[in-house]
């Protein structure tokens, strides 16, 4: 009898996003999102300036400066955060270079957490699943709860271990 050694196919299409995601040359983030649709794959993108405009490691990070009520301690406290807005997100990318007839009861897989803004393009997509592995706590309640009202399957893969050559240090 033989043992089947392959990957499942979270494990398989994570891995994919992953290494899609060491084509960002973000130095902040490097995010990767897959299409697939069955077994099959339908489309790859990563996080990274307009084509033909200089990116971050060229240009330097264009960032914004915000302010955020958040819970310290049990304390509220305004805190500054930085983001960059050269990037275009991996989803963003992914919705743009994909067909809706494609994505119409779809799964992406993306490497991090949909923010709010990924989450409602997402929604409006005609995908049936989502899997992220990398959390992003700061609209977790608010996208999960919105994926619930859309009926889209909005999950995690906690225990994931991505493949060793796309790692790298996350800033926050």
């Amino acid at each position: 009898m033989t043992v089947d050694t392959r990957k499942d196919w979270d494990t398989y299409f994570m891995d994919i996003a992953y290494m899609v995601s060491t084509r960002s040359r973000c130095s902040r983030r490097h995010v990767g999102a897959v299409l697939v649709q069955g077994k099959k794959l339908l489309g790859t993108a990563y996080n990274g300036a307009p084509m033909g405009v200089p990116d971050c490691s060229e240009a330097g990070c264009m960032i914004a400066e915000e302010y955020e009520l958040v819970d310290v301690d049990g304390k509220q406290e305004m805190v500054k955060k930085q983001r960059c807005v050269r990037t275009i997100h991996a989803e963003q990318n992914l919705l743009l270079f994909t067909d809706r007839i494609d994505r119409e009861g779809s799964s992406v897989y993306v490497t991090d957490e949909p923010c709010w803004t990924c989450a409602n393009m997402l929604a409006n997509s005609g995908v049936t699943e989502i899997v992220y592995h990398r959390p992003y706590p700061k609209d977790t309640e608010k996208v999960t709860e919105m994926m619930r009202q859309k009926g889209i399957t909005f999950r995690r893969l906690p225990v994931y271990e991505p493949p060793r050559e796309t790692v790298m240090t996350v800033a926050d």
